[in-house]
């Protein structure tokens, strides 16, 4: 990129980091300190304000940039995305949304807790909440070191690397000092920055070609190379067997994923009421599928503006598609308005990086400190605050995620989104749905439908061409592949639901028909709800 480009983004990065970074201050001089206030920004926000903040949690950069690379290259086939994202919230506004805000306080394990023995229920909770929340942040360091490359000319590793570094340490400072407060201003601000960015973009892309969609997707069909299956199914996931499974995989995941995504859980908890929580939801499905559907139009105007071939060529996994379509459509490489149009679009990928790693930190330093720490520190010794606690998780998550970031530079990261959405689908909502609805279910089922879940979807993962075998594998000269598919949510949702219902009709506990009884009542009602 040209001086021009380089200095103006940073510019505006650097604008956008200052406003954040006062935000973030201001908070943290005005906020009492309690639990809360820390986890849940003491439920004092209205619906729109946490709809436009779930939106801002759930448009992240696998949304902005993998999700529009993805379709520049795969055409039809990049659309599951879309559609998987987008059809989630389905599940969540019916199934999840009101009875967790009613049944919990902070985190999911609350929820489960509420009827079960509550320390195996917490850590086992705990444990898969953490490690959803680092798969899905190592998604969003790996975008923004995807970004920071093409702006400083794509050639520094070392520029990329010392970006993911410096992400986490700016979302340990927000989480740290502003806590769930600081990071739903900063996710409102980004929302509103990120859709108007789009909206700009795909204006310009239906400008281009005269309003015409007919004539936008022949030409991304025509110059992608593969004519007119670029238009139709199977591009990507066609192939065999194997391909066709994998899309089958995938499409489950992002369909079930999102009700079992810690960040967004926790968002149900600061808004005062269950009603508010379900209307938060009804703004999140609004702003969310206006997105979604401009980031089709992107992802076929990357494709007949730019051509695979360039996409590709910038990045192998397609991340860098919309910057390089905001500098084609702003007037090209030296033009004032593609100088512009880049840099703008840079600091708005930034910026919705930044506002989704604080939201994903918070809610896993709240797992490790509302239920780990809780559950495993010594009895009879002197506990620390939890919000102390909270504070010095963050610190921690943020190390083992920019470490796994810099790892996983080269994938592609709506991909891994896919993944973080497989755990989640696999380990948090079978323990979910059986806490709400069975009335008969244990705390070994609960603590089974977890584990159960988790490490097989942990093990199969570890065992796919992910992770090796392949040249686009994060070892590509190991083999360890013993699993065919990319993502394991065929095999490891199902065993996640299975093993909750097995440990349950094989555990001598018998269900307290009480507690189950109330559970009900608060889940519909609100009765007693924090």
């Amino acid at each position: 990129m040209t001086e021009e480009h380089q200095t103006l983004a940073l510019l505006l990065f650097s604008a956008f980091v200052a406003v954040t970074l006062g935000i973030t201050t201001w908070v943290s001089r005005n906020r009492r300190g309690s639990a809360e206030e820390f986890y849940a920004g003491g439920r004092l926000f209205s619906p729109m304000e946490n709809g436009f903040a779930i939106a801002g949690d759930y448009m992240s950069a696998a949304s902005f940039l993998g999700v529009t690379g993805l379709i520049a290259l795969f055409g039809y086939d990049g659309l599951l995305y879309v559609v998987g994202f987008l059809v989630a919230w389905l599940v969540v506004l019916f199934l999840v949304a009101e009875l967790v805000r009613n049944c919990g306080r902070f985190t999911m394990a609350d929820v489960v807790a509420a009827r079960m023995r509550e320390r195996p229920v917490r850590i086992a909770a705990g444990t898969s909440s953490v490690t959803v929340s680092v798969l899905y942040l190592v998604a969003q360091m790996v975008g923004a070191g995807s970004l920071v490359a093409l702006l400083l000319g794509g050639t520094s590793d070392a520029a990329r690397d010392w970006t993911v570094i410096g992400v986490g340490a700016l979302m340990v400072i927000y989480v740290s000092l502003g806590g769930m407060r600081a990071t739903t201003w900063i996710q409102i601000v980004k929302a509103v920055l990120l859709l108007g960015g789009t909206i700009v973009l795909t204006a310009l892309v239906l400008v281009r070609f005269h309003g015409d969609v007919d004539r936008l997707l022949l030409t991304a069909a025509e110059r992608s190379g593969h004519g007119a299956a670029f238009l139709a199914p199977g591009l990507k996931y066609g192939g065999d067997w194997t391909a066709r499974f994998d899309f089958i995989s995938l499409g489950l995941a992002l369909v079930l994923g999102t009700a079992g995504l810690p960040h967004i859980l926790s968002r149900f908890y600061t808004v005062p009421t269950a009603r508010a929580a379900r209307r938060s939801v009804v703004w999140a499905v609004g702003l969310i599928g206006g997105f979604y559907l401009m980031t089709i139009v992107l992802g076929f105007g990357a494709a007949a503006v730019l051509g695979p071939d360039a996409v590709r060529g910038s990045n192998a996994a397609g991340n860098t598609a919309v910057p390089l379509l905001a500098l084609d459509l702003g007037g090209g490489a030296g033009s004032t308005g593609g100088t512009v149009l880049f840099a703008i679009v840079a600091a708005v990928a930034f910026a919705t990086i930044l506002a989704v790693v604080a939201g994903i930190t918070l809610a896993s330093s709240a797992s490790v400190a509302h239920d780990l720490y809780a559950s495993l520190r010594r009895r009879g010794g002197k506990p620390r605050s939890e919000v102390a606690v909270a504070r010095v998780a963050a610190v921690g998550v943020g190390v083992v995620a920019i470490a796994l970031g810099l790892l996983a530079r080269d994938l592609n990261v709506a991909f891994l989104v896919g993944l973080a959405f497989a755990v989640a689908a696999s380990a948090n909502l079978p323990v979910l749905l059986y806490s709400l609805f069975w009335r008969g279910f244990t705390t070994r089922g609960a603590v089974w439908a977890v584990y159960g879940g988790l490490i097989p979807a942990v093990v199969l993962v570890v065992l796919s061409p992910v992770v090796s075998g392949s040249p686009d594998s994060l070892f590509p000269g190991v083999d360890l592949q013993y699993f065919p598919l990319q993502n394991p949510g065929l095999v490891s949702i199902p065993l996640g639901f299975f093993a909750g219902w097995l440990g349950t009709v094989t555990s001598t506990e018998v269900p307290d028909e009480a507690k189950h009884a109330e559970t009900e009542v608060r889940s519909l009602t609100g009765a007693g709800a924090a």
